[in-house]
């Protein structure tokens, strides 16, 4: 039997729709509302008849999770716990591992792990399988009981067992855990280069950034050669601040632009004046885990000209998220937009291209991992002009450049290979007399261009 508030909604829902005379519209509702009282049976034998007694929050929130699954990877309901989460990844600190996952197939997937983390130290790459917690089987469970099983007491140790594509047999790494604290931006100069690593686009990043600019002025005791910007690894984070970052390097001109559901629903987001940066050389640096805002901020500043964009093709998220708060502790994560670089390119599946591709050397398995992307997430937003980047990323054409092993790298002292390279290309621009952004990146893109 149907609950009496359940009917009486029903009841309210269809007065409400009285005044729409349109057929088709009264047909949609009709349907809708046939749906509902179908779900409704489903939900009323289950409660009934299941073998055993079933809480109906839970229920509830499975219906939740699975239409919200059908729509697209990003779009969840965030329930008190999630909600918590969400505050813990945006502005305070934890004990844990450092690692960003998901779950594909019922199997614990790495996005990526965070700089400076136990995870990161140990080795973990992207698209590498956790596949056993401390001896036991994790497959079949869900991604908020390993990652409950992965945080705990700073100082305690764990053992996690990694699948990883190339490898033969699994990897097995024990790990201390840590209280991972969620600072956004680090900096050092290297070669009297400023180095401004991004690990998220969390609250006050481009604060942030701009004080690594004035640190790294202030430290040297005048304006560096350039500056490298590194997103590598960076899964992204919030829009405002992905924004504040690209302005601190432009003096004008578009940064990003959102457009929703209607037609004439866009919003555009421009530099204010004023280059923290002061016009010297920049390098941004991406790989398959630089998502979302971290591609904002390299679409922006490759389309302006204002920096070369190097490594490799990005991760290709173009949505945007909105926070839309059901009561105090839950809330609703919803699609409701695509982003555009300054040029109206989607990075939605294709990712952000390097002007310069640049393999990461230092890695004794990148030839054999598989890329990690939006692409492959199941019911990912499709891009409206598809492109296959498959032939660009299988290029087996020896380049000199890029003929050193790991082992040999690291006996000349190299030990990150495209923040390496990223130095050089600075100072060789920086000792070409004339030389611009935009003519780096016509030369880059010449057929041949190496």
């Amino acid at each position: 039997m149907k609950s009496t508030f359940l009917q009486g909604a029903v009841a309210l829902g269809a007065l409400a729709l009285i005044p729409a005379t349109t057929a088709a519209l009264a047909d949609g509702e009709a349907s809708s509302y046939k749906a509902l009282d179908e779900f409704m049976d489903v939900f009323q034998k289950v409660r009934s008849d299941y073998v055993e007694k079933v809480d109906d929050e839970k229920l509830i929130k499975g219906a939740i999770d699975g239409m919200l699954a059908s729509l697209d990877p990003h779009s969840n309901f965030l329930d008190a716990r999630d909600f918590q989460n969400l505050r813990t990844q945006t502005e305070g600190s934890y004990g844990g591992l450092g690692l960003s996952v998901t779950q594909e197939d019922g199997a614990v997937k790495v996005i990526a792990p965070t700089q400076d983390t136990p995870a990161w130290r140990a080795g973990i790459k992207a698209g590498d399988y956790i596949t056993h917690i401390d001896g036991q089987l994790i497959y079949g469970g869900t991604l908020d009981e390993a990652v409950d099983k992965m945080r705990g007491a700073p100082g305690t140790a764990l053992k996690l067992t990694i699948v990883r594509a190339g490898r033969d047999k699994p990897i097995d790494l024990t790990l201390t855990r840590e209280i991972i604290q969620l600072k956004p931006v680090k900096w050092e100069v290297k070669n009297n280069i400023g180095v401004i690593n991004i690990v998220s686009f969390s609250a006050n990043t481009g604060a942030d950034v701009r004080s690594a600019i004035r640190s790294i002025d202030k430290s040297l005791g005048h304006k560096p050669t350039g500056y490298v910007l590194d997103l590598r690894s960076n899964p992204g984070g919030l829009l405002d601040e992905a924004v504040t970052v690209s302005d601190a390097f432009l003096e004008r001109g578009e940064i990003v632009s959102q457009r929703g559901r209607a037609k004439g629903d866009v919003e555009r987001y421009y530099a204010k004046p004023g280059d923290d940066a002061k016009g010297l050389p920049v390098i941004v640096l991406v790989d398959a885990g630089s998502a979302s805002a971290s591609e904002i901020v390299a679409g922006a500043l490759q389309d302006q000209h204002r920096a070369l964009v190097m490594g490799e093709r990005s991760f290709g998220k173009g949505s945007v998220q909105t926070m839309l708060p059901l009561s105090n502790t839950t809330a609703l994560k919803l699609t409701t937009a695509r982003y555009y670089t300054p040029s109206g390119r989607s990075v939605q599946e294709g990712g952000i291209q390097p002007d310069i591709r640049v393999p990461q050397l230092s890695d004794p398995d990148y030839k054999n991992r598989p890329k990690f992307r939006e692409s492959d997430l199941r019911r990912h937003l499709i891009n409206e002009i598809k492109t296959d980047d498959k032939a660009l990323e299988e290029d087996t054409k020896d380049d000199p450049r890029f003929a050193l092993s790991a082992e040999e790298l690291k006996k000349k002292g190299v030990e990150d290979f495209q923040l390496d390279y990223a130095l050089k290309t600075i100072a060789r621009l920086a000792s070409t007399p004339g030389a611009t952004i935009a003519q780096a990146q016509v030369a880059a893109r010449k057929p041949g261009a190496k």
